[in-house]
């Protein structure tokens, strides 16, 4: 008896705590106030250093940089046309969220998701400075500094069983500064074959999102988690040297650019690996290519029920832009997710091509050896090294 009391304590215990966070959450949420205060506007010289330290992030940059120039005519433009570019934007977001959403439903007892709002609203994003960069490529590089306190209308509905869950974004804010580069210029129409976009640092984020009423970015501990999630990827994806690179001219209509150089790499060991499988080993192998090339993955093989395995396996990869290109490694389980495993060895050799041949003349292998119909680039032309990732 003495048990089944204890037992029957311990239940009601879990019970309770979970209806009492439960509705503490409701409770948080919706005793929020639903209105926010106006600033009342002040002169400059009623502020005192404290105040005035806080508002420089706010003062455009062609103020405070001499390098960005002030754009009213581009936010003007931006800003008449915001109302057809809101349905434009719209038209795509749909169309590319269509087949994501596509794929769950009939999933996890889902059975539709779809917009029911979706608008950018009324509000254009503002350029705070544009910057012109000079290169002694063919190409036109625009940096402008973009902030947006826009008032969207964007409402997601999932319907799951016979239950309607409302998801609402609300109060966007987006402060970045992206590098755009239209690469290369050529003689047709409009003159660039591909726009490239970075960011040069991490952008800056916020908004609300309103479920079932309340907001739950009010959360405590949510609305930073959210913040460093979202920046953790952008910069993992954007920030440059890496680019977004969207084609304007058709492939055919522009010459491709030409490789210039060979990158070898060997992949040595890797250390301390996670244990993801059953058995407390992992079946490891590695993916590597190039930032910007459109050519699959190069892979070295699994090592399995190894957690410091030793591929010393060699690739070669093509290197069109050293400038900007980067190697990108993962290590996988095979048999798990893509999270990250551990650490990993490589052997980095550069070959640059000739510069007075049409041939492909770098080092093919990367350790000094000849190969037939290829000549053996010069000592000081090729760089190598090893690393630690």
């Amino acid at each position: 008896m003495g048990f089944l009391s204890t037992l029957l304590g311990i239940f009601g215990f879990g019970i309770g705590t979970s209806i009492g966070l439960l509705i503490g959450f409701f409770l948080f949420i919706y005793s929020k106030p639903k209105t926010v205060k106006e600033p009342v506007p002040r002169p400059l010289y009623e502020l005192d250093n404290d105040q005035l330290l806080d508002i420089l992030p706010d003062i455009p940059l062609w103020v405070k940089c001499p390098d960005y120039e002030r754009v009213d005519w581009l936010n003007k433009f931006v800003a008449d046309m915001w109302p057809y570019l809101d349905k434009a934007i719209c038209a795509q977001i749909r169309s590319a969220t269509e087949p994501m959403f596509a794929e769950y439903v009939g999933k996890y007892q889902i059975e539709a998701i779809e917009f029911d709002n979706l608008s950018l609203g009324t509000i254009p994003p503002e350029i705070h400075g544009l910057k012109v960069c000079e290169t002694n490529e063919k190409e036109l590089v625009l940096e402008p500094a973009v902030r947006w306190a826009g008032n969207p209308n964007i409402v997601l509905t999932l319907k799951l069983l016979s239950f309607r869950i409302t998801i609402q974004l609300v109060d966007l804010q987006i402060f970045m500064a992206p590098r755009i580069t239209l690469k290369p210029l050529v003689p047709t129409f409009p003159c660039f074959a591909t726009v490239a976009v970075s960011l040069l640092w991490k952008p800056d984020v916020d908004f609300g999102m309103s479920i079932l009423g309340g907001d739950i970015m009010a959360i405590p501990g949510l609305y930073q988690f959210v913040q460093k999630t979202i920046k953790r990827q952008l910069a993992s994806l954007y920030i440059w040297p890496q680019a977004l690179e969207i084609p304007i001219l058709d492939s055919a209509t522009v010459a491709v650019k030409k490789p210039v150089g060979i990158l070898h790499v060997k992949v040595v060991r890797a250390q301390k690996l996670l244990k993801k499988d059953i058995l407390g080993t992992s079946d490891p192998y590695v993916k590597l290519n190039l930032s910007g090339e459109r050519l699959p993955s190069k892979k070295t093989t699994i090592k399995k029920r190894n957690l410091n395995p030793e591929w010393n396996e060699k690739f070669k990869l093509i290197v069109k832009d050293p400038g900007s290109q980067v190697l990108q490694l993962q290590v996988f389980d095979w048999d798990k997710d893509k999270k990250q495993r551990g650490k990993i060895v490589v052997e980095l050799m550069y070959a640059p091509f000739r510069a007075d041949s049409g041939k492909l003349e770098g080092t093919q292998d990367g350790y000094s050896r000849k190969e037939s119909g290829f000549d053996r680039t010069s000592d000081s032309e090729v760089f190598g090294g090893a690393g630690l990732l």
